[in-house]
């Protein structure tokens, strides 16, 4: 692998989902990793099932720990869930020394989510030669594939230090 590939910000976990994302059990431990990496995002159990280059895509069980008092899945577990596919995309697509950092999230919710849930985002980013704001978002789907939530995560992203100088 070559250097600069190691300086980007999701080398590793690029690196670690190439390993174990083809074993037994692989998809799972990875994401075991990444919940206890970020504890938060762990608390929802989300499994992710595909990850690289601007696009990943998780899912979510519905299960009583997650569920409301209406018997669908519980609208932070929503936001969790389009965070963390989120985050993981964006963290795949940085390129190397370019730093970035949620500072917005927004959320609709478009019908009860029930059943297991399916949250994808995709992003092509700039060129990041100045501080910038990058919008992406999360679709949620149910599994007759209706859009449940649609989450908007604003990120600030800023270029290696040094740069455009």
């Amino acid at each position: 692998m070559a250097a600069a590939a190691l300086d980007a910000p999701g080398a590793k976990v690029t690196a670690a989902w190439r390993r174990l994302s083809r074993l037994p059990g692989g998809r799972w431990l990875f994401s075991v990793m990444v919940g206890r990496t970020a504890p938060y995002t762990g608390t929802i159990g989300a499994r992710v099932e595909q990850f690289g280059d601007g696009h990943c895509v998780v899912s979510l069980r519905d299960r009583r720990a997650v569920r409301n008092h209406l018997e669908s899945v519980h609208a932070v577990a929503l936001v969790n869930l389009a965070e963390m596919a989120s985050g993981l995309a964006m963290m795949s697509a940085l390129p190397a020394g370019v730093r970035g950092i949620v500072f917005g999230l927004s959320i609709e919710y478009l019908k009860k989510a029930r059943g297991t849930l399916l949250a994808e985002t995709r992003t092509t980013l700039p060129d990041v030669t100045a501080p910038c704001d990058h919008e992406l978002v999360a679709h949620i789907r149910d599994a007759s594939g209706d859009e449940v939530a649609r989450a908007r995560i604003q990120w600030r992203l800023a270029p290696p230090k040094g740069a455009g100088s």
